[in-house]
């Protein structure tokens, strides 16, 4: 037991809720990381985990992620998440979800759910039957429905800054983007791409996926899977499966930005991002211009308004220019300079915080004690 609050120390995590229900066969962990910037905020994800401890490493590893990812878009939120332990294919049901709908409302709003692989907007409707804690809901009750364009968005502005970056020009004419993986957010950042007048190479595993961007976009061509790595273009943009920046694929690598809506796509983060920086490949961190799915569920808890979302998740590209310059003013890799960023915007308002602010009256003035 020492050991995983040692685990908890050392990546400042502030709490972590184990779920079981014999009913349900609900199996849950959901972790608080850091809450200095507000309720902590991300989503559930349903998986086949090995082990119960292959499932807490994972909800540590993302919930510590999730903080990171809203303090450098200027959320005013914490980071958590939650993993359900299951097959999502065969064992979703109404009761699971709100039993675990239920988990979440005890904890009386330190963690705000929402989708995440193996979860959908339907199950976050069950959720929702048991607690108010949950985002990403469909448009029909009040919520902004399925975040895929906003985090294909996100991307395309942050592509653009970063392509102005190196060159002084953001227009994507005539560019050649590699995008692996064309699913929901892949499809997405296509369509954006092939509307600037972008050379569109794609891969992915799924040839439903395939065919529904090359019938409906032009300029789009079709690679394998293998093959995605080595095209020569400008941009690869990553959208499917993490770790794909790593020891072989960097070998074969013939582009100038690596920018995708992929989480975790560094095998090892230290070692990758300055691989690519001493290749002269620039690196915009993922989980900062992938941020538009969050900026969009995010702005359901002032009542969603679509052209606020949208100019939120624009603003990625500001975002990218200012972790852009911190790389080169301070001599970093980008991802340093993007952890920078984060960083420092969570200890200004931890400083502030430190103001007392008042409190609730526990008694009437005047009152005898």
């Amino acid at each position: 037991m020492a050991s995983i609050f040692e685990e908890l120390e050392k990546k400042g995590h502030e709490q972590v809720i184990f779920c079981a229900d014999e009913v349900t066969g609900l199996r849950a962990i959901i972790a608080v990381h850091d809450t200095t910037l507000g309720p902590a905020l991300g989503g559930t994800r349903m998986w086949r985990y090995e082990d119960e401890a292959a499932a807490l490493r994972d909800v540590l590893r993302l919930s510590r992620g999730m903080t990171y990812k809203s303090a450098a878009a200027g959320l005013n939120l914490g980071g958590g998440k939650a993993v359900l332990i299951g097959d999502s294919k065969t064992q979703k049901n109404e009761m699971l979800f709100r039993a675990y709908g239920r988990y979440i409302q005890g904890l009386g709003g330190r963690y705000i759910t929402a989708e995440d692989v193996g979860t959908s907007v339907q199950d976050m409707e069950w959720v929702r039957m048991e607690t108010d804690y949950v985002v990403g809901i469909s448009r029909a009750l009040g919520g902004s429905g399925d975040p895929s364009p906003y985090t294909a968005l996100g991307v395309y502005v942050g592509t653009k800054a970063a392509l102005k970056w190196i060159s002084g020009n953001e227009s994507l004419a005539g560019r050649t983007v590699a995008v692996q993986g064309v699913g929901h957010v892949g499809y997405h950042l296509v369509k954006h791409l092939a509307k600037d007048g972008a050379k569109v190479f794609v891969s992915d595993i799924d040839s439903d996926n395939l065919t529904r961007v090359t019938s409906e976009f032009r300029g789009v061509e079709v690679v394998s899977p293998e093959q995605i790595y080595s095209v020569p273009c400008d941009v690869f943009a990553p959208c499917a499966l993490g770790a794909v920046v790593n020891d072989d694929t960097i070998e074969r690598f013939r582009c100038s930005v690596v920018a995708g809506c992929a989480n975790n796509v560094l095998a090892d983060e230290d070692k990758h991002s300055a691989e690519l920086e001493r290749r002269g490949i620039l690196y915009a961190p993922d989980y900062v211009i992938n941020a538009g799915g969050l900026i969009n569920v995010a702005s359901e808890l002032q009542g969603y308004n679509n052209e606020r979302a949208v100019a939120q998740v624009q603003n990625i590209y500001t975002i990218i220019s200012q972790i852009l310059q911190i790389s080169r003013d301070e001599n970093m890799s980008t991802l340093k300079a993007a952890n920078r960023l984060a960083e420092r915007r969570i200890d200004a308002i931890a400083r502030i915080k430190d103001t007392f602010a008042g409190a609730p009256l526990t008694r009437r003035p005047g009152s005898s004690s």
